[in-house]
């Protein structure tokens, strides 16, 4: 192996083993954003990774993941003690019940399987790097709402543990991809098209059920940004089905491949 695996030397305490907590908690260990999904991905990242000073942080934050695992799975163990052996605890969720025998398993906390779909590995090192920092923001929120929900000090405490590490995490992911010196939207070899990358196509046009309208930020406004507004539909048909169909179809420019929607009449 690249690095041995150590012990985090952290210890769990739990006062008053709630079940019902310990599912939620499944989220955490077997889930899309939890920490076996952390480990595998950013261990992947690392083995692919043919620069070899961020191949060792990859490499390192991968495997403390595989300690947090252990931590998360240690919480949701000693919540679902319970229930082994009582009926009301065992109602709580009778799968891990019944087929765990109130342990942890790979599933999140609806009962579906671990799988390696939640992982985001390219090849591309700063496009993981990306994937990297979201993963990171998706887990810190997992974190801050089971503390929200959490009344167990003991349990709070290792949760606010493994949430700042999260933020830890970002640090370095984000400082690994600023260190790379590139673009913040050079993305590969091949560059986007002139012009083209700088439209915004305002196509959502109108007042929304909650009064929100066409708005105007730095996500387009100011620099280079050029608005295209949307063209109206025309008139639609109302069908037999109470469904309003448009009547018109947008034609494809050919040799500039622009794709334009006619104005109504």
């Amino acid at each position: 192996m690249y690095h041995h695996i150590k012990k985090l030397m952290y210890t769990v305490k739990v006062g008053s083993p709630d079940p019902q907590f310990g599912n939620m908690l499944l989220e955490q260990f077997g889930g899309a954003n939890g920490e076996l999904a952390a480990a595998m991905q950013y261990s992947i990242q690392g083995l692919n990774c043919d620069d070899p000073d961020r191949k060792d942080m990859l490499m390192d934050i991968g495997t403390e993941e595989l300690s947090h695992l252990e931590i998360v799975g240690t919480l949701a163990r000693m919540h679902l003690k319970p229930m082994k052996k009582n009926r009301d605890s065992a109602e709580a969720d009778p799968l891990i019940a019944i087929a765990g025998g109130g342990g942890v398993g790979l599933f999140n906390s609806m009962g579906d399987a671990w799988t390696a779909d939640y992982l985001k590995i390219t090849g591309e090192l700063d496009v993981d790097l990306r994937s990297d920092i979201a993963a990171e923001a998706r887990a810190k929120i997992v974190y801050e709402r089971l503390i929200n929900f959490c009344d167990d000090p003991g349990t709070k405490d290792a949760l606010q543990f493994l949430m700042t590490r999260e933020i830890t995490h970002m640090k370095a992911f984000t400082a690994a991809l600023e260190s790379l010196g590139k673009d913040r939207f050079s993305i590969g070899n091949i560059p986007p098209t002139p012009g083209l990358v700088d439209e915004y196509f305002n196509d959502s046009t109108g007042v929304g059920d909650q009064g929100e309208s066409d708005a105007r930020g730095p996500w387009n406004k100011g620099g280079k940004w050029k608005i295209v507004e949307s063209p109206e539909l025309e008139q639609g048909i109302e069908g037999r089905s109470g469904k309003t169909v448009a009547t018109n179809h947008k034609p494809v420019s050919e040799g500039t491949g622009n794709i334009r929607v006619k104005k109504s009449a």
